[in-house]
């Protein structure tokens, strides 16, 4: 074999790999980038561009496109409109608690279904994954006579209880288990004396931390943003956000900038979530690309 022989394959990697590293440096590729953030933000900016001015402003043209004077007060208007600092602590409550639940129990019964051998694993997993081919507003009237019969009518824990398990939840967590998880692993903790609760402490809830962190993200947009279930079982002297925000849009003539100035508090702790566990998912993947 000649040495030009060796050398042509590293010299076409070479070439690929100069390729590949202009195309990334490439300024349509930025300018693609900063297109898709500009149009993904500029509806949040506008939000707080029209909060923080006066409803006349809507009838403007052109519109306004910088921020104006009126946002903290309207920001106070909110609050004095509506009980919205208690439909803050009570979304923050139900979505708190419901996220932490799924995670915590997704993962178990994830691992359960994906290295547990226990007999009727498949049956249970396949009502489980049926449950989510039902549509959630058939079981409205039986839970809502479910929550009359328990006394909970009213109560914030009628809206924590019906979601503390997520079928979704469970089918996502088992399927990333099965591929992630070397089963290697639990055999080697087992020779060693370690038994299933300690397993899963020290040995799948790190592995399952990247997949627990998007589902906790899901599933405190999804528990924040709900609407009907809060609407029909609380009281509205006892809301959450979004019946709070339903308040503020009602009435014979919408104020947009008052609407808008509470959409811009109640997305607040989506952000802020979004930040504390999104620094898991990308801790995560650079962990699985250092080891790959």
């Amino acid at each position: 074999m000649t040495i030009r022989a060796i050398a042509a394959p590293a010299r076409v990697a070479a070439r690929g790999t100069r390729t590949l590293g202009s195309f990334r440096r490439h300024p349509l590729t930025y300018l693609t980038l900063l297109a898709v953030a500009f149009f993904s933000a500029f509806p949040i900016y506008w939000s707080v561009v029209v909060a923080s001015h006066d409803n006349s402003a809507m009838a403007e043209m052109p519109p306004p496109l910088l921020p104006g004077g009126n946002l903290f007060a309207n920001v106070a208007r909110v609050f004095d409109t509506a009980p919205f600092a208690l439909a803050l602590l009570n979304s923050l409550v139900v979505a708190g608690s419901i996220t932490v639940s799924v995670m915590l129990f997704s993962t178990l019964a994830g691992f359960a279904f994906a290295k547990l051998r226990f007999r009727g694993r498949n049956a249970l997993l396949l009502i489980t994954v049926g449950t989510m081919m039902v549509p959630t507003q058939l079981g409205i009237i039986p839970l809502y006579m479910l929550m009359i019969k328990l006394q909970w009518n009213g109560t914030i824990a009628a809206v924590i209880v019906p979601s503390l398990v997520s079928a979704f939840g469970v089918f996502f967590m088992t399927q990333f288990l099965s591929r992630a998880l070397p089963t290697e692993l639990l055999e080697a903790g087992r020779v060693d004396g370690a038994s299933t609760i300690r397993l899963f402490w020290h040995v799948v809830l790190p592995v399952a931390r990247p997949a627990a962190a998007v589902l906790g993200m899901l599933t405190f947009m999804t528990a924040w943003n709900d609407y009907f279930w809060p609407l029909v079982v609380l009281t509205p002297d006892d809301p959450t956000v979004q019946v709070a925000l339903s308040t503020l849009a009602s009435g014979y003539v919408t104020d947009f900038t008052l609407s808008l100035a509470g959409t811009a508090v109640a997305t607040l702790p989506l952000v802020l979530v979004f930040i504390l566990l999104g620094r898991q998912i990308i801790g995560g993947i650079m962990q699985g690309a250092v080891k790959g």
